[in-house]
């Protein structure tokens, strides 16, 4: 992956955050891809229901015991908690439908013959349990029904993050203080203070874009951390440049924020103003989505000036939070002044 040949970043400062964050003291919170132990991926959160309790983080209270109805209907194969329908040998061994393909129809524990046997009282066992969330330990406070639970932690707002980093397909996952920290040790993410932000891009051959030139800076105002992307893709025939702001935080969150992007020289100037986009959305579909601001090739060398081969291309932008009025009920911007 091709970086830009240099970059300049002046972060101005607006007064609320006088010092840089405190990241070396942040709590690093690692979780795994579900599925075990791949390659650069650190600490250990389990992909079952009882897997989050092997995976507690440290510092935060362990789960609780499985009880011994929990245990039964964890799948022994994967280890995974078995929906329905849920299958048993002849002696009573029970696995997940998905693991029953992958044994030949042999079952795991006696080597006995599966045949098509479900369990119906384990699965009316289920129907009566109410658990809770898998991701109470990180705070969601909900328990919910057996067969709910499943579709509430795919989208519980408690679920971890991936790793926004948009250059190496990085598997790592995790919590908002330990990507920040991941993002800064392991990426060497540029990070700064303040809601405003005066980047200068160069390249030196701004006609060649192989697979993509990207950059990625770490804001941090208003208690939230930002990430501002920086890059260029092929659009059709020809290269664009992108530029684009995602929350890390739910999109719930990112909606109480807006921002602004400006670029432009010799009079003239383009300028971008929405709301991040959350990191929930991968960096590719925002991309894809072109929600940002985009720079046409020949509007980028305009931009550059000179003989035109070489791009010098200066963004400037700011963050607000937007708050509601007291009068009317209406948003007014809090700009960073």
């Amino acid at each position: 992956m091709d970086l830009l040949d240099s970059i300049e970043c002046v972060s101005s400062s607006d007064g609320l955050e006088e010092e840089e964050p405190a990241l070396a003291h942040l709590p690093r919170h690692p979780y795994p891809k579900s599925g075990g132990a791949a390659a650069g991926n650190v600490g250990g959160a389990g992909g079952g229901a009882n897997g989050a309790a092997a995976g507690a983080i440290a510092g935060s209270p362990m789960m609780p015991p499985a009880t011994s109805v929990h245990e039964l209907l964890e799948c022994p194969v994967c280890t995974n908690s078995m929906y329905p329908p849920i299958h048993q040998c002849q002696n009573g061994h029970t696995l997940c439908s998905t693991c029953k393909s992958r044994v030949h129809n042999r079952c795991p524990t006696c080597r006995q013959e599966l045949g098509d046997i479900r369990c119906l009282a384990l699965e009316k066992v289920a129907e009566s349990l109410e658990l809770p969330c898998k991701y109470y330990t990180l705070g969601c406070p909900e328990i919910f029904p057996y067969y709910s639970k499943l579709k509430h932690e795919s989208q519980c707002n408690f679920r971890p993050y991936n790793c926004p980093y948009a250059g190496s397909e990085c598997s790592i996952i995790g919590d908002i203080p330990f990507l920040v920290a991941h993002l800064r040790d392991d990426h060497k993410v540029d990070m700064h203070s303040g809601c405003t932000f005066n980047h200068r891009y160069v390249k030196s051959n701004p006609r060649e874009v192989e697979n993509a030139t990207w950059m990625l800076t770490v804001f941090h105002c208003f208690g939230q951390y930002f990430c501002l992307h920086f890059e260029a893709f092929q659009l059709g025939n020809a290269p664009v440049y992108m530029a684009f702001l995602r929350f890390m935080g739910d999109e719930n969150e990112a909606r109480n924020y807006s921002y602004s992007l400006e670029v432009g020289a010799n009079g003239r100037k383009m300028v971008w103003e929405g709301t991040p986009r959350s990191i929930r959305d991968s960096h590719r579909k925002v991309r894809d989505s072109h929600d940002g601001l985009i720079i046409q090739r020949n509007m980028a060398l305009f931009f550059s000036g000179g003989d035109r081969k070489e791009l010098k291309l200066r963004v400037t932008g700011r963050i607000w939070k937007e708050q509601p009025n007291p009068d009317g009920g209406v948003c007014i911007p809090n700009l960073c002044s």
